[in-house]
């Protein structure tokens, strides 16, 4: 991938699923208790607990009940969870500021007046962010966002007031409306270049990943729908089936890329599809890249459909021919043919690499379709990778690695076409493995299939996850016992909210992996079918994201992260130092 869309890709750590509100609300004022023993100095520490939690924790429950019915009044669309993520937010952000304001106080001679102020600052900051937020989502004015934006700040200041008698109205007042004029300054600035550039605004992106993370809506996913364009793709199946009529094993290759990011678009698409088909479902990597992320999870519909229309078609035979292994370069290609049906599998390992563009998998399909194939399974091993760097290079149109796949693709089409057929048995075994998203393996785990024909075995090895760490394939092929073998991994980007490069081996020693993995190729091996198989294509029309999209949409988020950084440091310097005037004239 290019640096942009690596870029782009990192900012996947950011997306999280919040916590249900119930469970963390004693949190919630548990915190605000020890911020107050922390920056208060009643001299008792029980009178502490309770100011921290009348100042921080009480206006935050208030906020996160509140937030939610008074803008939905004023035409918004805040609900109870973002209304309770966000008060959470704010009062982390209050627990900050107090925290570094106790510190100052406690190794200087300003004392306890100066944690007040920096109280009213906190919440003049508080309201400033939740305008923000209040103003993406919501999508209203600044002025009718003011109301639900002002609850946390107005219930704390008024417990201030009550009980301590020191809030100054007109200070905090004059306070948020310096952060107001910031926040409209900063929200102009960085919205400019999305709607120049892609005529979107960048708070729709605001409100569709506080809906993400708030309650797992699709509004993030509405908003890339309007960023994306028409696109037909391929859909190959390879059906294998029992004698007996029952399906075994069903490998089901859309040409689009599993992301961009979570269960966002088709992030999750391996185990959905996995999950609608009746035999052990191998949902391998497809020649495509970024541009060809599916905008919406409703995509996935249509790809199934397409899956099942070609999974109809499919005229089976009990022919096929050992597995042989072609290289040109660092290109290389383990193929089998099904009677006059292709399965291909390319690799660049041990050398590092990305994924293959769209149309180079179009050309080495229709190269490998010159020796008179009907039907080519197609598969990106997507199985070495050094992470995010350079070398990680996705493969595209014009480069001498196209064109080396395309030459052993074709060869290895020619000596398939020529070689001998014999009856064809399968096997397959699956585990879901102990490890989870955060190891980088994926919800299907390891999955293996063992084609043998005339006592020529071949394994293939699908692990659900997004590439693997270089060197590990080799290890996995020294250690399968069969005649060949190649390891594949379904690029899901399930696993990629935890790290933008979190890909297999990176977190699980070797060793087990090995050991996981042998154990499958043995168990695959007992169960051992005579079996028919078949292939066939259908074509699905799709929305995503669109060529050079994802490069245009990488470059513009990626320059909005670091200039956005830039100027939020400069609009808060600015409010700060104005903010600190004022302080210094009503002093």
């Amino acid at each position: 991938m290019t640096r942009t869309q690596r870029d782009l890709a990192a900012l996947s750590r950011f997306v999280f699923r919040a916590p249900d509100w119930s469970v963390s609300l004693f949190g919630t004022l548990l915190v605000a208790a020890a911020v107050g023993v922390a920056a208060f100095d009643t001299g008792f520490a029980l009178d502490d607990a309770y100011f921290g939690m009348l100042y921080v924790g009480v206006p935050t429950v208030v906020a996160a009940f509140l937030t939610a019915p008074l803008d939905r009044r004023l035409g918004g669309q805040f609900t109870y969870n973002r209304s309770a993520l966000l008060a959470f937010v704010c009062e982390l952000l209050a627990v900050a500021v107090l925290l570094v304001a106790a510190v100052v106080a406690s190794v200087s001679s300003f004392g306890q007046p100066f944690v007040v102020d920096a109280l009213l600052v906190a919440l003049a900051s508080i309201f400033a962010l939740r305008l923000f937020v209040i103003v993406a989502v919501s999508r209203r004015s600044i002025a009718v966002a003011v109301v639900p934006a002002s609850v946390q700040t107005v219930v704390a200041v008024a417990f201030v007031a009550a009980y301590d008698g020191t809030a100054n109205y007109a200070l905090l007042s004059l306070l948020c409306v310096i952060y107001a004029a910031a926040v409209s300054v900063f929200v102009f600035a960085i919205d400019r270049p999305w709607r120049r550039g892609h005529d979107v605004s960048v708070l729709d992106f605001v409100r569709g990943f506080v809906g993400h993370v708030a309650e797992g809506s699709s509004e993030l996913e509405a908003f890339f729908e309007h960023l994306g364009e028409q696109a037909v793709v391929p859909v190959t199946v390879l059906c294998v089936r029992r004698l007996d009529g029952t399906e075994k094993a069903r490998f089901v290759l859309p040409m689009v890329h599993p992301g961009p990011m979570g269960e966002v678009g088709g992030g999750n698409l391996p185990e959905r599809i996995a999950t609608a088909t009746d035999g052990l479902a191998f949902v391998p990597h497809a020649t495509a890249g970024h541009d060809f992320n599916l905008v919406t999870e409703r995509e996935i519909d249509t790809l199934l459909a397409a899956a099942r229309g070609a999974a109809d078609r499919v005229t089976y035979t009990r022919e096929a021919t050992p597995s042989r292994r072609e290289t040109e370069a660092e290109s290389t290609f383990l193929g089998q043919a099904i009677d006059s049906d292709l399965i291909l599998v390319g690799t660049h390992a041990p050398e590092s690499a990305d994924d293959v563009d769209f149309g180079v998998g179009l050309s080495i399909a229709a190269e490998a379709g010159r020796a008179d194939a009907d039907t080519v399974l197609l598969v990106d091993a997507h199985n070495c990778s050094d992470g995010l760097s350079e070398r990680s290079g996705r493969i595209g149109p014009g480069s001498k690695r196209s064109f080396d796949m395309l030459d052993a693709a074709g060869r290895l089409a020619d000596r398939l076409a020529a070689a001998d057929r014999d009856a064809l048995s399968v096997g397959v075994a699956w585990d879901e493995t102990e490890w989870g998203q955060t190891d980088g393996i994926g919800p299907l785990g390891i999955r293996v299939a063992v084609f043998e024909v005339d006592g020529h075995r071949t394994a293939y090895v699908l692990i659900d996850g997004n590439n693997m760490e270089p060197g590990l394939r080799g290890a996995l092929l020294s250690a399968i016992d069969a005649d060949a073998a190649e390891i594949m991994t379904t690029d899901t980007h399930v696993v990629n909210t935890v790290d933008a490069a979190n890909q297999v081996g990176d977190a699980i020693e070797g060793d087990q992996l090995v050991e996981v993995v042998t154990g499958l190729v043995d168990d695959a091996v007992d169960d051992l079918d005579p079996v028919e198989a078949g292939m066939a294509t259908e074509r699905a029309e799709v929305t995503v994201f669109g060529t050079d999209r994802t490069e245009s949409l990488a470059a513009t988020a990626n320059a909005m992260v670091s200039m956005g950084g830039a100027l939020l440091l400069v609009t808060v310097g600015a409010a700060m130092a104005l903010s600190l005037l004022v302080f210094v004239f009503t002093g």
